[in-house]
């Protein structure tokens, strides 16, 4: 469907047709004797106009002309529509009124008839969404949240099991000569030294690290630590990284980092 129309029977065409664009904006698209055509060029409704006893009509509907029904236009700004018809001396038949389904309105009436109401719906409130602040979370690391290793002790902080949603987060503890495996991981890691000092080789090049200085390891890369003396940091990750160990096949999770 590209188009809608209405069809209305009338007695007098040139009456309807001086009423429909002298009042509601539409404009002649075609007319000849007992036909108009009608048209806004916007979603109005187009009209034709057809004089009473036309032979387009079926025999039975020839000498009726529209009665008992309504042309409804939805408008914006009801009020101010209905005081410039008003203004303008359109024949304003019902005046404007609201009924308990929300509909707003007001009637013309042409010269034919033609009841044309023109309708603005009451937009229903909407219940005000409450959004809740994100809460704070406060986590107290417990026994169950502590991984011994043959290098080094892992207790979880925040992870996805443990309230947080984006990030993974844990310290590590590691004695005097202790060296962890080679090993790649899939996401960026942040190590913050918080005592001791810490070896880290990455890509060939091996770096201390001191209390208090950060270190961050690329995603992908190949890494080993290694603890001089005895040495903790905080390390904080993306919470879906995983590990990959050369001479193995596939990949490991972190169980203090899920």
């Amino acid at each position: 469907m590209t188009a809608s129309t209405l069809s209305l029977t009338v007695a007098d065409v040139a009456a309807s047709r001086d009423f429909f664009c002298t009042h509601l904006g539409y404009a002649v698209a075609m007319a000849t004797d007992g036909f108009a055509s009608l048209t806004r060029g916007d979603d109005a409704a187009d009209i034709v106009l057809l004089r009473r006893g036309s032979e387009v009509l079926p025999p039975e509907q020839r000498d009726r002309q529209a009665t008992g029904l309504i042309f409804a236009l939805t408008v914006a700004g009801i009020e101010a529509e209905e005081r410039r018809l008003r203004e303008a001396g359109a024949p304003v038949t019902m005046p404007l009124r609201e009924e308990p389904w929300g509909e707003r309105l007001f009637q013309l009436t042409d010269p034919n008839g033609i009841v044309v109401q023109l309708v603005e719906w009451a937009t229903p409130d909407e219940p005000a969404q409450t959004v809740e602040d994100p809460a704070m979370l406060v986590i107290t690391p417990t026994a169950e949240n502590v991984t011994e290793s043959p290098n080094a002790r892992m207790t979880g902080l925040a992870a996805p099991s443990r309230g947080s949603t984006e990030l993974s987060t844990w310290t590590v503890a590691m004695e005097a000569g202790r060296s962890g495996p080679e090993h790649s991981v899939s996401r960026e890691q942040v190590w913050t030294v918080t005592a001791g000092v810490l070896e880290v080789t990455c890509g060939g090049r091996t770096e201390k690290i001191a209390a208090g200085q950060t270190l961050v390891l690329p995603p992908e890369a190949l890494r080993q630590v290694h603890a001089p003396q005895a040495a903790e940091a905080h390390v904080a990750m993306r919470a879906d990284g995983v590990v990959s160990v050369p001479g193995t096949e596939g990949t490991r999770v972190l169980p203090w980092a899920l």
